[in-house]
């Protein structure tokens, strides 16, 4: 049996770190390229561009055009090959990091995660969550190569929009029931091999630490303030669940996320609420007691994450649209395989519904 324990090679988090971007990358290049969408530009561009700059680099720009799709990456691939990029440093969310990925893979050079959301673990990964141009979830690339160095800056994680904070605890808070499925059924990891004790004990310290300190980093998100317990959950929310998912595997709550992107109305869902039905719907799957299950969802209340199908736009779903979401999530291609018994579409499609009657009632 090979166990394996993948990692970026340099993670920097902290306050104004961002204005010490060439500090942490003059070693790996003379010229770089900012992936990021309109918003994120306005926000990092001059920082990231005028600090590489002074440093001797030629630095410049790039405007990610919102999904993680196959022209995306040939579009970005294009430019950077063409102005010779040796750094493509991906900003944003998720989607551009993945998107600055796999170009890199495709042109060679470094990579650089600089998440200004802490909304998932993306920042630290050597995969790519890929979608169609629609924004429906289509497969994981994988890579060789981690991002050299993952750059958080706190103060901007704090500036944004609270929810996409909410969004990575969900993410986070997945990552210990899914690491302990996998190392229960002794599955496999995404990173490939079975999970290493590393990888479960990660997964189990970002579940802890968001536990206890996820309110109140919350709260100081609402009005922008970095205080320790923001600086704990953006480490959990992206290192910790990071290394923790990657190292120590994935299993229901995300295939259930996968199944949900399939239905048009749950598009306007960021990928840690989605996550969270999931989430929820593994607990029910695994036969959790009802205390454990409420507790669960009570802290997610507490932090306002979805705990029904309404929260991810979904009304009244049909039986055939669950179905749809099921059958997606029993793909045997996808990690719900790891859970340690056999899982099957109705089994799925029961659970999330019981997720949400559950939600429901703890709602009223």
């Amino acid at each position: 049996m090979t166990t394996v324990f993948k990692s970026p090679a340099a993670y920097v988090q902290g306050r104004g770190v961002a204005t010490e971007i060439a500090d942490h990358t003059e070693h790996l290049g003379d010229t770089a390229l900012l992936l990021a969408d309109e918003v994120v530009l306005d926000i990092v561009e001059e920082t990231i561009v005028g600090s590489l700059q002074e440093a001797g680099l030629n630095a410049s720009s790039l405007e990610f055009h919102g999904e993680a799709s196959q022209q995306e990456v040939d579009r970005v691939g294009d430019v950077a090959a063409e102005r010779g990029a040796e750094i493509i440093i991906g900003a944003g969310g998720g989607k551009a990091m993945d998107t600055a990925k796999a170009a890199r893979e495709a042109t060679g050079g470094s990579m650089v995660s600089m998440p200004t959301i802490a909304s998932t673990d993306a920042p630290t990964s050597a995969l790519s969550v890929m979608y169609s141009e629609h924004g429906e979830f289509e497969e994981y690339w994988f890579y060789e190569q981690h991002p050299d160095l993952v750059l958080v800056d706190t103060e901007i994680i704090a500036a944004a929009p609270a929810r996409f904070f909410r969004s990575g605890i969900a993410d986070g808070l997945a990552t210990w029931f899914e690491a302990d499925a996998t190392n229960q059924s002794h599955g496999d990891t995404i990173g490939g091999g079975k999970p290493t004790r590393a990888g479960h004990q990660l997964a189990q310290l970002c579940y802890t630490t968001l536990r206890q300190h996820g309110v109140s980093a919350v709260d100081a998100v609402e009005t922008d303030a970095v205080t320790e317990s923001v600086e704990a959950v953006t480490e959990a929310n992206t290192l910790l669940s990071g290394l923790g998912f990657e190292s120590g595997g994935l299993a229901a709550a995300h295939s259930v996320h996968n199944g949900l992107t399939q239905l048009e109305a749950t598009h306007d869902a960021t990928h840690g609420e989605k996550v969270n039905i999931g989430t929820i719907s593994q607990l029910v799957l695994e036969g959790r007691d009802d205390e454990y299950i409420e507790d669960y969802v009570q802290f997610s209340r507490d932090i306002e994450l979805p705990t029904t199908l309404v929260d991810v736009g979904l009304e009244d779903p049909t039986r055939d649209q669950l179905d749809t979401v099921a059958e997606a999530a029993c793909d045997e291609n996808e990690t719900i395989h790891n859970e340690p018994f056999d899982v099957t579409p109705p089994m799925v499609r029961d659970a999330i519904r019981t997720a949400d009657s559950i939600g429901r009632r703890l709602s009223r």
